[in-house]
């Protein structure tokens, strides 16, 4: 690297590696003993593999806190720690901040609606995030066949709908590359799956 670029990433990427890590300290994945900082990780890698910026990676590690971890607080925190732009990213990430959350379908259909007009920063972690889920799902498929798609509230139908659906308005917001096409091929492995 010549010594006039600056780095990649900065403190700030480590910063929020650390609040994430302490966000998420007693989550794990649904149906598993993995920490839930394992998923986070993945979707900033994934993030960064696709040409992602620093702010985009940082949303990629906080992009479940407003949904998981305190929802308008937390929302505030991230806005001051992070910037407005992380904190867009990761609200447009949002599926729900209330508690108790809307039914399962109704949150997901919103999300799908809203997919296609949310910025193309957001959409690339949001595709981040979706393709890391379902590569687990393909996992877990591995070890516990059809029993893995207990573990969520559309079960096997609703859940192949729900990334079916983020594909299409994905396209249709004009994406392509390689977060798109390899959920693309894991979804229809998922869905060839007997």
């Amino acid at each position: 690297m010549n010594n006039n670029q600056f780095p990649l990433l900065t403190d700030r990427f480590q910063k929020a590696l650390v609040y994430a890590t302490q966000l998420h300290a007693q989550q794990v994945r649904k149906g598993s003993n993995v920490p839930y900082i394992s998923h986070l990780l993945s979707v900033a890698a994934l993030v960064l593999e696709d040409g992602g910026d620093e702010d985009e990676a940082i949303a990629g590690l906080l992009h479940d806190a407003i949904e998981d971890q305190g929802g308008e607080a937390t929302r505030q925190e991230i806005c001051r720690q992070f910037g407005d732009r992380v904190a867009e990213i990761v609200e447009g990430c949002t599926d729900s901040d209330t508690i108790p959350k809307p039914p399962w379908r109704e949150r997901k259909q919103a999300y799908i609606e809203r997919f296609p007009r949310a910025s193309s920063s957001v959409r690339r972690v949001s595709l981040a995030d979706k393709l890391h889920n379902a590569r687990s799902l393909v996992a877990d498929y591995y070890s516990q066949k059809q029993a893995t798609w207990n573990k969520f509230k559309g079960g096997r139908e609703g859940t192949l709908w729900y990334y079916r659906s983020i594909i299409e308005a994905a396209r249709q917001a004009g994406e392509c590359g390689f977060l798109l096409e390899e959920l693309e091929t894991v979804v229809q492995y998922l869905e060839n799956c007997a």
